[in-house]
């Protein structure tokens, strides 16, 4: 818990630009909420014959327990909310776990004289922000072609396409209704009935679609493939496969008939003017994402932004233990590359946010939730029960006030095509300097050191 009611003495000497060194002096009124607290403590904790657990008066505890023992409960128990209250006085943004030195005790026969601490830590570093009102971003011009105009009502065809049987043999793109049956050293393992695959799609098992090529229905053929699920996933087994039947995709005719059936417009040209529309518009969403990532590269090229070397190695241990590879030097190379890059995003996106007064609404979260819980492929209210378990919520809260500030930036740029025509990003970037129901004022810190760590996102659009 953070004890802002404290108000210890600390002076802090910047050890770099992304690291300090705290001396916090705690006087005897200072530390005496803390000793209270020890002796309440330990009083539950020991027997003594004739008092209840609890009621264990001071100077009992300090015969039997010591003074000393005492005065170290006390101290550790305050410890966190010494650093705290320093740093909120200090205006510190940490980013990273504090190393705490005990540099001296007060008397442990009276508790008189202070507690000097001496803390390292990481800190975000000050930045010097470059203007970025009318920065210049170019991103690439919209051309939508016949092709893709095609490509589009094709697909819609083929929602409303129906599958008609054909007896010929099989090739990609036809669905086959197929019975399969697996088999390790003769013993039958796993089976399938009724099983309709589209045939060229690669969704099932692995060689599948080259053995299926060119039988007809009634035949049957084997083949080895790994298994893809159950008690023996992984392992080669002999599979049979019967082909019961071959169905092929048979599509309307592109014509007003189908426009009317498939859409709101009466002729088939009305349509195709839709599609082209519904292409432009998802090609400008690109641009919107190209801009977004180039008006950043810009920004990182403009400002030197230090990141701790200690938070990236950190980073880089845990991403390579998750995936054991932690001797693998080439990749760590990667992940050493990509970690900077993310913790460079985090913190200039923190520094712009405070600079903006960024906040961040109750419905903007759990709008970003619901999002990233579909990403992830979760229940929404699970997601957030794992986030909370963890303690990641501050973490999203940051994410998305990362996400504003970018927005915030992009709007303020000039974003020109190739061609010289100027974008219009208002519609995509949905600023909100003052959010309807604040739910947290984002300063760009962080009280929990977990804040900018782990997070491979950070910084891009959702």
């Amino acid at each position: 818990m953070l004890r802002r009611f404290l108000n210890v003495k600390t002076t802090v000497e910047q050890l770099s630009p992304t690291r300090v060194k705290l001396a916090i002096f705690v006087t005897p009124e200072e530390l005496k909420p803390s000793i209270d607290h020890a002796y309440s403590h330990i009083a539950e904790q020991v027997n003594i014959p004739g008092f209840r657990k609890g009621k264990v008066p001071p100077p009992l505890i300090d015969q039997r327990v010591g003074k000393e023992a005492v005065l170290e409960h006390a101290v550790n128990d305050g410890l966190d909310g010494f650093y705290r209250a320093a740093i909120a006085e200090k205006e510190l943004r940490p980013l990273g776990r504090p190393e705490a030195d005990i540099v001296g005790w007060p008397s442990n026969k009276d508790f008189s004289g202070e507690l000097e601490l001496a803390i390292e830590v990481d800190v975000r570093p000050e930045l010097d922000l470059p203007n970025y009102e009318g920065l210049a971003v170019t991103v690439d011009a919209l051309d939508v072609t016949d092709e893709e105009v095609d490509a589009e009502l094709e697909r819609l065809r083929t929602r409303f396409g129906t599958l008609v049987t054909v007896d010929r043999p099989i090739t990609t793109g036809d669905f086959a209704q197929l019975d399969l049956i697996a088999t390790i050293d003769g013993v039958e393992v796993d089976n399938a009935t009724g099983i309709s695959y589209e045939v060229g799609s690669g969704e099932l098992l692995e060689g599948i679609d080259a053995v299926l090529d060119s039988l007809t229905a009634g035949e049957t053929t084997t083949f080895e493939a790994p298994l893809l699920g159950g008690d023996f996933a992984g392992k080669d087994a002999l599979v049979e496969v019967t082909v019961n039947s071959v169905k092929e995709r048979e599509l309307p005719e592109a014509d007003d008939d189908f426009a009317q059936i498939s859409s709101e417009f009466d002729t088939i040209d009305e349509l195709k003017v839709d599609l082209r529309s519904q292409v432009e518009r998802q090609k400008s969403f690109g641009q919107v994402t190209d801009a977004r990532t180039k008006t950043l590269d810009a920004l990182l090229a403009l400002v030197e932004v230090p990141v701790p070397p200690k938070l990236i190695e950190d980073e880089v241990h845990r991403h390579l233990e998750n995936e054991s590879r932690l001797e693998d030097d080439v990749h760590r190379a990667e992940v050493v590359e990509s970690s900077t890059a993310t913790f460079k995003t985090q913190i200039l996106l923190d520094v712009i946010a405070e600079k903006e007064e960024v906040k961040v609404s109750q419905d903007e979260l759990s709008q970003y939730l619901i999002q990233s819980a579909a990403q992830y492929g979760m229940e929404p209210q699970e997601f957030v029960q794992v986030l909370d378990q963890n303690g990641q919520i501050p973490a999203m809260v940051g994410e998305v006030a990362r996400n504003k500030a970018l927005a915030i930036v992009l709007d303020k740029a000039v974003v020109t095509d190739t061609n010289g025509k100027v974008v219009d990003v208002s519609e995509f970037t949905s600023i909100t300097r003052d959010a309807d129901e604040p739910f947290v004022a984002v300063d760009g810190g962080a009280d929990d050191e977990d804040e900018h760590a782990g997070h491979d996102h950070a910084g891009h659009s959702h």
